[in-house]
């Protein structure tokens, strides 16, 4: 991944931060974070919910990449809409979600961001390897047209409902295997959706099996963010219930093995976990849990 530049006193731990709202502008997600304490931010670029985008004003570019690399916030990551599933059997919602893919890596690389979060989708009425190929070609697709891709193409691991793929190392294996050209492409683990997926982090021995799985299957090499979220469902459930750290099933003990794990000190953690207020245009604070959950983590680091 592609880091802008950061303060020597942070190079080498985790760079930890939060999923911001761009609401009243791509810029106050910045300034959010950064009253916060953010080292790292997670946004979308569109709704999360609608095909429709508003076009990026010229201005609020300029503004966005005004900020990078001048403050605090070192590494930024947007995450795509939920409604792209590129692993569909249905043709034209397959069409609409690699062109909606490749319209979120336009407005990322636009806006000078590291990498776009992007769930690998579900095979609904096809099968899981019909599913896989799917995606592989959609992948493809997408990143044949832009060879010269600066943002990095995360696939999350995800938890496993449903017919949802991406739950097991072997599949996102399986999907980086069939790529024409992988060296875009990296993955986002995500604490909760282990857990969910029947990956034993909670355990210390647990923990160093998972990671062990991980690079012999995946590869660490592959490994390019976390997103930090307790669960609110037990070990296996295949739920995707993401809970404030230390209050669900994963506890704090994992967390802060992640955070002094010198395999991913350069790494951004950034949390999805529950906010208490919803911000408005003009708002710029810190969510109280934003800060609650930050604090812990950074607790957890060693001078």
């Amino acid at each position: 991944m592609i880091l802008h530049e950061q303060a020597p006193k942070q190079a080498h731990r985790p760079k930890l931060g939060s999923h911001m709202s761009i609401s009243g502008g791509f810029p106050k997600a910045i300034e959010r974070g950064l009253v916060t304490g953010c080292e790292a931010i997670q946004i979308f670029t569109k709704s999360s919910n609608q095909w429709r985008a508003r076009t990026i004003p010229e201005t609020e570019i300029t503004e966005f990449l005004g900020h990078i690399g001048q403050n605090t916030i070192s590494t930024i990551l947007s995450h795509a809409s939920y409604l792209i599933n590129i692993a569909s059997p249905d043709n034209a919602l397959y069409k609409k979600s690699v062109t909606a893919l490749s319209d979120e890596l336009q407005r990322a690389e636009l806006l000078g961001i590291n990498g776009v979060v992007l769930h690998p989708g579900a095979f609904t009425s096809s099968s899981e390897k019909d599913g896989i190929l799917r995606i592989i070609d959609g992948l493809n697709e997408v990143l044949a047209d832009r060879p010269k891709l600066k943002t990095e193409l995360l696939l999350e691991h995800t938890a496993g409902q449903g017919t949802v793929l991406g739950y097991r190392f072997e599949q996102l294996r399986a999907i980086i295997d069939g790529l024409e050209s992988a060296t875009s492409v990296g993955i986002c683990l995500d604490t909760c959706h282990l857990i969910a997926a029947g990956y034993d982090i909670i355990s210390e021995s647990g923990y160093q099996k998972v990671f062990e799985q991980f690079d012999e299957i995946v590869g660490l090499n592959y490994l390019k963010a976390f997103h930090l979220n307790d669960s609110k469902k037990p070990l296996g459930s295949r739920l995707d219930r993401h809970e404030n750290i230390g209050k669900g099933h994963i506890g704090t003990e994992p967390f802060r093995r992640l955070i002094q794990d010198n395999r991913f000190s350069k790494l951004p953690m950034i949390l999805e976990t529950p906010k208490t207020e919803k911000n408005s245009p003009k708002l710029i604070a810190a969510d109280p849990m934003d800060l609650q959950n930050l604090n812990i983590l950074k607790s957890f680091r060693i001078s």
